[in-house]
This record gives C-alpha cells, structure tokens and sequence, in this order.
C-alpha cells in the first residue's frame, strides 16, 4: 500500500508546484497532517518552498521536489555506469557512442514486443502499453492528445544524473517510444535542459501517412 508520504511526493511530481491545500484536496487528508508531511520532506531535503505570486493578494507558497526528491523514483545507475561510459565515449566515436544508446532502446522494445505486431493497434493502445512499459523502466508517464498531435510527457527521468554527463543516454527512451509506437516522435522538451518534463509529439500527419502507406 503507497503510503501517504509517497502520495505526497508523487502529487507534487505529477503538478511540479503546488500549495499544501492542492495537496490536501488530493491526498484527502487534512492540511495540518499535510504540513507535517510536508515538514518531514523538507527536511530530508526532498521538498522545498517558495512564495509565488497569483493573482491579486498575498504571495501563496508553493512547494516542489528537490533533484534529491526526484531521486526517489526508480533509478537504474551506478557510479560505475558514469566511469564505464566515459571509458566508452574514450574509445569510440561520438555517432558510435549514440548508435549503441540506440541500439538498446531498439533491443528493449524488440524484448517487449516480440511476437506482436505492434503497428496493427490503435495508436491509443500502443500509448497505454508504452506508458506501462515506461513505468517498468522507472518513468513516471502521461500521454494527451492535443489539436494536432498526440504529446507523452515524462514526468521524471531515471537517468537523470547519467544524462548530465551523458546525452547520449536520451536516445534509449526516445528510440524506445518511437519502436514501441511504430511512429518517429520528435523530442521538445527536456528535463536536462529545465523543462518541466521530457515531451515528445507525434503529429496526426505523420500518423495518417503511415496509416494510408504501411509499407
């Protein structure tokens, strides 16, 4: 069972800035057991607050995770990942280095996807089996679909700290979602630059090509 301390971290996650009413309203409980939460947060350093104007009135105070809050989601590194991939990037040409981040990307979706053709199902459905198969690899995922396009927004990146020395490792979600959806998505957004979110877009056009020529 998620406890509320977990609720807590993952309503701010998915909101990025909230009030400790908004938290309350959605955890369900009330806002004094909330700032105790909050409290306790605060001072293992994984959430912090700021006053942010809105409106007319008194600035409102808003809360937030820290990159130490943010580790709190699945992560799958080591140090020695860091050391073995400077190794690599020594020994190998750059466009080798992001081929092979590729290539994993590649090999993870084939894993998943073996024996099913993926690109006979509604592109929905593919969205909601690669937000499943996102959230094994430790992301936090939503998916909308907009005017034009549809938008999957990563909420967290568990290869955070590798990617700030290593972009490279962007290639394996990115090459996995465009697998997994059958579609090339187009990267918007990122966390490593400080964005809010990873956003990629796959555009109605290129899936209305696709679906008029599937070969």
């Amino acid at each position: 069972m998620t406890s509320t301390k977990d609720k807590i971290i993952q309503v701010i996650l998915k909101h990025q800035k909230v009030t400790i009413n908004d938290l309350a309203e959605i955890v369900g409980i009330n806002p004094i057991s909330v700032r105790h939460h909050i409290l306790k947060l605060e001072g293992e350093g994984v959430v912090d607050s700021a006053e942010e104007r809105h409106g007319v009135g008194r600035p409102r105070r808003v809360y937030f995770l820290t990159e130490t809050g943010q580790e709190q989601f699945p992560t799958r590194y080591l140090r020695l990942t860091n050391r073995l991939l400077e190794r690599v990037k020594e020994n190998l040409p750059p466009e080798m280095v992001g081929q092979l981040f590729s290539q994993m990307g590649e090999d993870l979706a084939d894993d998943i996807v073996s024996g099913q053709d993926v690109g006979l199902l509604p592109i929905e459905d593919r969205l909601d089996l690669l937000k499943d198969v996102l959230k094994d690899e430790g992301f936090q995922v939503e998916w909308e679909r907009m005017e034009a396009s549809y938008q999957i927004r990563e909420l967290n990146c568990p290869y955070f700290h590798i990617g700030q020395n290593h972009r490279e490792v962007c290639e394996v979600d990115q090459t996995l979602i465009s697998k997994m959806l059958a579609v090339p998505a187009t990267k918007i957004q990122c966390l490593l630059d400080g964005d809010n979110y990873c956003t990629y877009v796959v555009p109605f056009v290129i899936l209305n090509d696709i679906q008029t020529n599937p070969g």
